[in-house]
C-alpha cells in the first residue's frame, strides 16, 4: 500500500513539472507574439497603448471624456511634453487605422518622432529592427504618389470648362466704336467737294495679353502702323485682351490698359480671363465688334503679336481680289488629328472632341480674310460648339458655312525651317524675309532689326538674279501649292532664329 502510494506521488509529481513546464512555454510564446504585434504595427510602445487608440466609442466612455485624466490615471503612460496626446474622442472602427490625410492624425505624427532621429515623413513612424522594414514597404507606394504628381495631368479643367462653355457673351470693357469711321473728302462733278466717312480698307486685329505692352509697342511702331498706305489704300489697327488671370502680378492693369486706351486708341477688352483655352471667346467676340462696329471693311489680318508681317506684300496680293467675295488665306493645316497626349499644350481629351481629324484651319499666328467672309463668320460661330483651340474653332465656322480656306506658302505661322540642303543658310537674312509675308515666333527686338532692315534704302540682295529665282514665291497664284501637304505634327518647324 505504501509502495503505491509512493508511486502516485512521483507521477503527480512529474506530470505537475510537466504541466507548469507547458504553461510557462505557452505564455511565453504569447509575449513573444504579443511584442511581434507590437513591432510589426511600428510603434514602440506598452500593449495597453494601441488599446485606447483603436477603442470604441463605448471603451472610451468608460474611460472618461477628459484627455489629462486619461494621461495621468493611466498606469505606464509617461505624461512627458514629448509624448503624444490622445486624440479627440471621435468614433472609430477597429480596422481602420487614422489615415495620413486626415488633419487631425497629421498634425499629432509630427510630434510622435523621437528627438533623436529627423522625422522621415508625415505618413512614416520611425521603428526597430523587423518592423521598419516592414513599416517602410507598407508606407513607400502612398508616399511616392504624395510628393511627386503625375507629370502627364493637363493643367486644364476640360470638365468645368464643358460646363461653363455656353457662357459665351461677355461684356466690352474698353471700345473702340470710332476706329473704322475715316474722314475724308470726295470731289463733286461742279468741282466742289464735301464731306465724308470712309471705312479702312484694311484692319489688322492682333491678339495679345495685358502684360505684353512691349509687344504692342513694337507692333505699333513698325508693321502695325495706322495710316494712309499707298493708293488711298488706310489701316487701322485693333489688339484684342482679356482680363489677366493673375491680377497680382500685373498691378493697376486696368488703369494701364485706361491709359493705353486713351493714347493709341487701338484697345479692345473684354471682361473674360485672358488663358489659352479661351482664345476662342477672343475669336468670337472679335467678330461680333467686326460685324457691329466695323461692316464695311474690306480686308482683315488678323494674328498674334509676336509675328513679323509685310503688310506691302498682303497689300500686293489682295489686288483683284473682291472684298464682297469669300476669302480666306493663311498656313492651312490639313488632315490634323486631335493630340491625346496629356502633357501637350493641345491636348483634347477624347470626351471633348471624338472625331478622328481635325477640319482644315488656319495657322493662329496669322491670316487674311475678307470682310464679306468676316461677316458670315460671326454668324456661324455661333452656332457651332465652342472648342478650347480658336484654330480649330475657327475650321469649324468656315465648314459650316462652305469656304474653303486656301494656302499661300508665305504665310510662315510655324516659323521657318532651316534647309537641309544649306545648313548654312541663315534665316534671320532681310533678303529671306522680304519676299514672305507672315514670320511667326519672333521676339520684340527681332521684329525691330528686321522692320527696320528691310525698310533700309541700302539694302540689295544680290543673289536675286531674277524674281522667279527664289524659292518661296508669295506673289503666286493663292491656293497653289507644290508638293505633297502633310500633317502639322510632321513638319519640322521651331527653330530658333
Amino acid at each position: 500500500m505504501l509502495r503505491k502510494i509512493a508511486a502516485m506521488r512521483r507521477i503527480l509529481h512529474v506530470k505537475g513539472d510537466v504541466l507548469c513546464t507547458m504553461m510557462l512555454l505557452v505564455l511565453f510564446c504569447v509575449l513573444l507574439y504579443a511584442r511581434q504585434a507590437v513591432l510589426s504595427s511600428g510603434w514602440d510602445r506598452p500593449v495597453w497603448r494601441l488599446d485606447f487608440h483603436g477603442s470604441t466609442s463605448s471603451s472610451r466612455t468608460l474611460l472618461g471624456a477628459s484627455r489629462a485624466k486619461v494621461g495621468q490615471e493611466s498606469p505606464g503612460i509617461p505624461s512627458s511634453p514629448s509624448e503624444p496626446q490622445l486624440p479627440p474622442c471621435n468614433p472609430q472602427p477597429k480596422s481602420k487605422p487614422p489615415q495620413p490625410k486626415a488633419k487631425p492624425p497629421q498634425s499629432k505624427t509630427k510630434s510622435l518622432q523621437p528627438k533623436s532621429k529627423p522625422p522621415q515623413s508625415k505618413s512614416k513612424p520611425q521603428v526597430k529592427s523587423k518592423g521598419k522594414s516592414k513599416s517602410r514597404r507598407k508606407n513607400a507606394v502612398p508616399t511616392k504618389a504624395a510628393g511627386k504628381p503625375l507629370p502627364t495631368m493637363p493643367p486644364f479643367d476640360f470638365e468645368g470648362y464643358l460646363r461653363e462653355k455656353d457662357n459665351r457673351n461677355f461684356k466690352l470693357l474698353i471700345d473702340q466704336p470710332d476706329k473704322c469711321h475715316i474722314g475724308g473728302a470726295v470731289v463733286e462733278e461742279g468741282g466742289g467737294s464735301k464731306g465724308s466717312t470712309t471705312t479702312p480698307y484694311m484692319l489688322i486685329a492682333v491678339k495679345s495679353i495685358p502684360a505684353d505692352f512691349d509687344k504692342r509697342q513694337v507692333v505699333r511702331r513698325t508693321w502695325g502702323k495706322e495710316g494712309l498706305i499707298q493708293n488711298g489704300v488706310t489701316i487701322r489697327t485693333v489688339f484684342l485682351l482679356g482680363v489677366p488671370r493673375n491680377r497680382t502680378a500685373l498691378p493697376l492693369w486696368d488703369r494701364l490698359l485706361t491709359y493705353e486706351s486713351q493714347t493709341f486708341r487701338d484697345i479692345l477688352l473684354w471682361d473674360f480671363e485672358d488663358t489659352f483655352f479661351n482664345l476662342t471667346l477672343k475669336e468670337t467676340h472679335f467678330l461680333e465688334w467686326v460685324n457691329s462696329s466695323c461692316p464695311h471693311v474690306k480686308f482683315i489680318f488678323k494674328g498674334d503679336a509676336d509675328v513679323y508681317v509685310n503688310v506691302e506684300n498682303i497689300l500686293e496680293m489682295l489686288q483683284g481680289q473682291k472684298p464682297d467675295k469669300d476669302l480666306f488665306v493663311g498656313d492651312i493645316i490639313i488632315h490634323a488629328k486631335p493630340i491625346r497626349r496629356r502633357s501637350s499644350k493641345y491636348y483634347v481629351p477624347e470626351f471633348v472632341y471624338g472625331g478622328g481629324l481635325y477640319p482644315n484651319y488656319a495657322g493662329g499666328g496669322g491670316f487674311v480674310m475678307s470682310g464679306h467672309t468676316a461677316r458670315r463668320l460671326s454668324s456661324a460661330c455661333q452656332q457651332v460648339e465652342l472648342f478650347p483651340i480658336d484654330d480649330v474653332f475657327l475650321g469649324m465656322c468656315l465648314q459650316l458655312i462652305g469656304v474653303k480656306p486656301s494656302r499661300h506658302q508665305g504665310f510662315r505661322t510655324f516659323g521657318i525651317p532651316r534647309p537641309s540642303a544649306a545648313p548654312h543658310l541663315q534665316t534671320f537674312d532681310p533678303c529671306f524675309y522680304r519676299e514672305l509675308m507672315v514670320v511667326h515666333s519672333l521676339s520684340v527686338p527681332q521684329i525691330w532689326l528686321m522692320w527696320n532692315l528691310l525698310h533700309d534704302p541700302k539694302l540689295s540682295c544680290h543673289n536675286r538674279t531674277s524674281p522667279t529665282s527664289w524659292p518661296f514665291k508669295w506673289k503666286d497664284k493663292m491656293g497653289v501649292t507644290t508638293g505633297v501637304e502633310k500633317d502639322y505634327g510632321e513638319k519640322q518647324v521651331f527653330v530658333t532664329h
